[in-house]
Parts: structure tokens; sequence; C-alpha cells
């Protein structure tokens, strides 16, 4: 059996820009490309060299705030990322104005959530 490995996810933004730089500030994420979409829309593929988010939005930006992913089938409930030093990223999601919560140390390692401006989850994790 061949294993598989997390190429990309492919999420949609009000803002792929934003979003874009906003990873890139948090994790040192690189644009690796941005362009023309389905559905008259804008990706951005952002991340590192052979694993990366898409972040889409659809034509003029128009996107509709959806039920809470935890409860709808299909929903992205959050997106998790490794961190080499997770006091350090706090502080830099703290900086960009956005809050961290749920705070656990459990095995494997310790973590946070925090919610950027789109109300997107993300998950920081670091395994000492």
């Amino acid at each position: 059996m061949t294993t598989g490995r997390l190429e990309h996810a492919n999420i949609t933004v009000s803002d792929p820009a934003r979003t874009a730089a906003m990873l890139d500030r948090l994790f040192g994420w690189k644009l690796r490309w941005k362009g023309d979409a389905i559905h008259g829309g804008t990706t951005y593929h952002v991340g590192t060299g052979d694993q990366y988010l898409a972040v889409y939005t659809g034509p003029g930006g128009r996107q509709k705030p959806g039920d809470d992913s935890y409860s709808m089938r299909g929903g992205l409930n959050h997106v998790g990322v490794v961190v080499d030093d997770l006091d350090a990223a706090e502080v830099r999601v703290r900086a960009l104005g956005f809050e961290p919560h749920s705070h656990a140390d459990y095995e494997p390692g310790r973590r946070f959530y925090f919610r950027d401006h789109d109300g997107i989850e993300f998950e920081l994790v670091c395994y000492d």
C-alpha cells in the first residue's frame, strides 16, 4: 500500500491576499502561485515547497458565511499547523490581533487555537 501525505487543502476566504499575508507573517510561508480559479474566482497558493493552503474567493470576493462548521457535514473544523516554538507563535498571533484560546498540554504536544478574520479556526501545535 502506498502511504499518502497531505499536499494541500483549499478553503474559501473573503480576501485571499490578506489571508496569504497573514500566513506568511505567522508561519514564514511564501506565495507559490496566484491566479484565476473556478467560477470566476481567485486563488492564492501559500505554503512551503511541497505543502500549502489554497485560499480561494469567488468573483468580487462575495462569500456568504456558512453554518457552524462543527455541525455541518463536510465543514472545515480547523487547520492544524506544527510550529517549532509555540510561545513565539502565540506572540505573532496576538500581534496580528487574534485571540488564542483553548490552550492544552497533552500527548503528543502543546497546542492552542485561534480564529482568523474570516472565522477560520487554526490549531497551532508544538511537539517538544
